[in-house]
């Protein structure tokens, strides 16, 4: 076996030295073993570089097993941990296994019992990958079957949550070939499901039977039950979260809650002034332009201005519901970690309030910030690259400590996004005066044209419940993986955005958004 191709051992032990002769043994059976004296270098070693297991003493001085334990998992839920231990205490077995360690050694261990332990995690690990790629394919196979022309809503979201769960499983898989034709069926879908949005959102936003639940039913939907039942309630969105990234979350927060989960779609443009207005408002553009002209701002440039009156919008909602919470609100927007952490600081004082609305923008500056900054481009050069990055943020965020104090409340906790984004891939040619708004995915002003096959062309803004103010006024929204480029300077921007997220059009990344209920487990 080749250095190259050797399993990577790392072995923390403050008795190390006394171990050599198991370390010989490992390495006979073709291992290569690090050895650490305490947790600190543990950690560092695997900051250096992957392993494929760690052997960690429970008794260690400075920072011990189940604090290193601990620092692990929060880095790399799937590393392989092997506790060692002199202790046979039940309360310690259940904290490790809380922790996700993958078996457990009572010491004295003889050289063949940690080979063995290893070797148990190396055959489950080769079993899991074939296993995966049995199901995959099983998995593509019945996706092939499907008559994708005739899937309504429910069939859709059925197929989104399938592969946005397999996004996920490929994350720390091996198997290129299958990653990549899971990649290309995926890029396939937004072709049919282009031609489904088309075809039916004019009926959507007229209320006909059948609908998808949309960004509009959000807070009728979710909040107002639970506040109507006497519940209190959070409120927390997290500003262009895809399906396949709250999976991602999703396992940290099962061990705090019992979760609910739901879906919605999100209204066009798939862009924060118009998907979010609509969860606060619970209105469509047009109705909310008609019946509160001096709150719409769709033509400012600045987006915290678009978005300045959701909680305006949320009470005027909730008074139309007759929900309004006896013992009051609270709306906060966080933009940055300082005011992060002065929510996390004041979160158990917000216990007396019916209602806590929460807003993070961390994942849309993220997403944005891709296109701008060099060094996030290397850190998250692809989507596996970005859940990785964002599941990263969560873990040493305000925001997982703020969910994790709110599990010990008497809460409901409602957690959702506004939309999604899409990795553009290809550039679309677009026509329009200097008046055109100027996002990549979506676009409105006068007379704009482009090709009809790479965007849908609203030519009549009220089909949509878009404002329409006359003259010629039209939108245009990016299908599939498409961005708006302009014939000037096209080349520049065509290479500027390649590869950015974005948002504002059809997609399936962009629409299927989850929309999450959180009972916690021990109040």
């Amino acid at each position: 076996m080749s250095e190259e191709t050797r399993r990577r051992i790392l072995w923390a032990d403050d008795e190390i030295d006394l171990l050599r002769p198991h370390i010989k043994f490992l390495e006979q059976k073709g291992f290569a073993v690090t050895a650490v004296p305490n947790g600190e270098d543990a950690l560092a070693e695997l900051a250096r570089g992957g392993y494929d297991v760690v052997l960690l003493d429970e008794m260690m001085p400075g920072l011990g097993g189940l604090a290193t334990l601990g620092e692990i998992k929060a880095r790399d839920l799937g590393v392989p941990v092997i506790l060692v231990t002199k202790s046979e205490e039940e309360s310690l077995m259940d904290e490790a296994i809380g922790k996700h360690i993958t078996d457990y050694l009572i010491k004295p261990v003889n050289p063949s019992q940690v080979f063995l332990a290893c070797k148990r995690v190396f055959d489950a690990q080769k079993l899991q990958d074939s296993q995966r790629a049995r199901d995959y394919v099983v998995g593509m196979q019945h996706w092939q079957m499907l008559d994708l022309r005739r899937l309504d809503w429910q069939g859709w979201v059925d197929l989104a949550v399938d592969v946005a769960r397999w996004d996920v499983r490929f994350d720390d898989a091996p198997e290129d070939g299958l990653k990549q034709a899971h990649a290309d069926f995926r890029r396939g879908l937004n072709i049919e499901f282009g031609r489904f949005v088309e075809e039916g959102y004019p009926h959507w936003v007229r209320g006909d039977a059948g609908r998808p639940r949309l960004s509009t039913d959000v807070v009728e939907q979710a909040v107002v039950p639970p506040l109507k039942a006497g519940r209190r309630v959070v409120f927390v969105i997290i500003d262009c979260m895809r399906l396949d990234q709250w999976f991602t979350l999703e396992p940290l927060l099962e061990e705090l809650f019992e979760i609910r989960r739901e879906y919605y779609c999100s209204i066009l443009p798939t862009a924060t002034p118009y998907s979010r207005n609509a969860i606060f408002s619970g209105l469509l553009p047009a109705q909310l332009k008609q019946r509160h002209p001096d709150l719409w701002q769709e033509t400012t440039q600045d987006e915290r201005t678009r978005n300045r009156f959701e909680r305006q919008f949320l009470d005027l909602q909730l008074e139309r519901l007759k929900a309004v919470p006896g013992k009051g609100t609270k709306y906060i927007k966080i933009y940055d970690q300082d005011e992060a952490i002065a929510t996390r600081r004041q979160i158990n004082s917000f216990a007396g309030l019916s209602l806590v609305s929460l807003v993070f923008n961390f994942l849309d500056i993220l997403a944005h910030g891709r296109s701008e900054s060099e060094i996030l481009q290397e850190l998250a050069p692809d989507e596996a690259a970005f859940r990785s990055v964002m599941k990263a943020w969560f873990v040493h965020s305000p925001l997982y400590d703020i969910f994790r104090a709110l599990a010990t409340q008497d809460c409901t906790v409602v957690l959702t996004t506004d939309h999604g984004a899409v990795l553009g891939r290809r550039a679309a040619l677009v026509y329009g005066n200097r008046d055109t708004s100027t996002s990549l995915r979506y676009k409105f002003g006068v007379n704009l044209n482009c090709d009809a096959k790479q965007a849908v062309i609203v030519r009549r803004p009220m089909d949509y419940m878009l404002p329409d103010e006359g003259v010629n006024k039209n939108y245009i929204l990016a299908r599939e993986d498409f961005y708006f480029v302009y014939p000037t300077r096209f080349h520049e921007f065509e290479r500027q955005y390649k590869g950015s997220l974005q948002h504002g059009g059809i997609s399936v990344e962009e629409m299927i958004l989850p929309l999450v209920t959180l009972t916690p487990r021990t109040p």
